[in-house]
């Protein structure tokens, strides 16, 4: 089994700190923003940090979207982290009018909570339906950084939820899809747990 996972460059998101953190977990990353890499990877992450309508355009502008799309389809394993999640649904409050990749029906919304925006640092887990990348994380603290999240329309995808003044869409997941909006790669031991289950996982 290869260990080998290619993380998405589109010019936007922790490619170090992704990249670092996969190198931990005994996984052998390859940042690429090539289509063909992209197509014949076995693994897939698409990281993510900035703006919903930034992150399509670059995606748009590297040719990447009927690449990602098609992956997504394909069955093998796929990660999205943060704005990489967001992306997975089929437009944001933050960039009206932008199609995103479309794989989850719903919509991305702005956090409507008394508490301070963007939702920035530790928060828990509460685990909502089985995920293969869960299984370690339920009531654990993991990081988070975000104004937005997702509001799936089938919510049995959701995989995890978390308290911000109000139910906060943590993770999703369905067959070789998974995603969150937390940061693994900074959630320290959580977070490494989670990408080495994504290494070790065959959907």
């Amino acid at each position: 089994m290869s260990e080998r996972i290619v993380i998405v460059d589109y010019g936007m998101g922790n490619l170090h700190s992704v990249n670092k953190a996969i190198a931990a977990v005994g996984g052998e990353p390859v940042i690429s923003g090539a289509a063909r890499v992209l197509a014949e990877a076995e693994k897939l992450i698409l990281p993510g940090v900035g703006a919903f309508g930034d992150c399509m355009a670059n995606l748009h502008q590297s040719g990447l979207v009927p690449v990602l799309q098609e992956y997504l389809q394909s069955g093998r394993p796929f990660l999205g982290i943060c704005l990489g999640m967001q992306v997975l649904f089929e437009g944001s409050d933050e960039a009206p009018g932008v199609a995103g990749l479309g794989y989850f029906k719903g919509q991305v919304r702005k956090l409507s909570t008394n508490f301070k925006i963007p939702h920035m640092g530790w928060n828990k887990l509460s685990l909502r339906s089985s995920s293969p990348l869960l299984a370690q994380a339920a009531n654990e603290y993991v990081y988070f950084v975000h104004s937005f999240h997702a509001e799936p329309q089938d919510q049995a995808i959701i995989t995890s939820t978390c308290d911000y003044g109000m139910e906060v869409t943590a993770s999703v997941g369905q067959g070789s899809v998974q995603a969150c909006q937390f940061h693994p790669e900074k959630s320290s031991r959580v977070g490494l747990g989670l990408l080495r289950a994504f290494k070790e996982w065959q959907p």
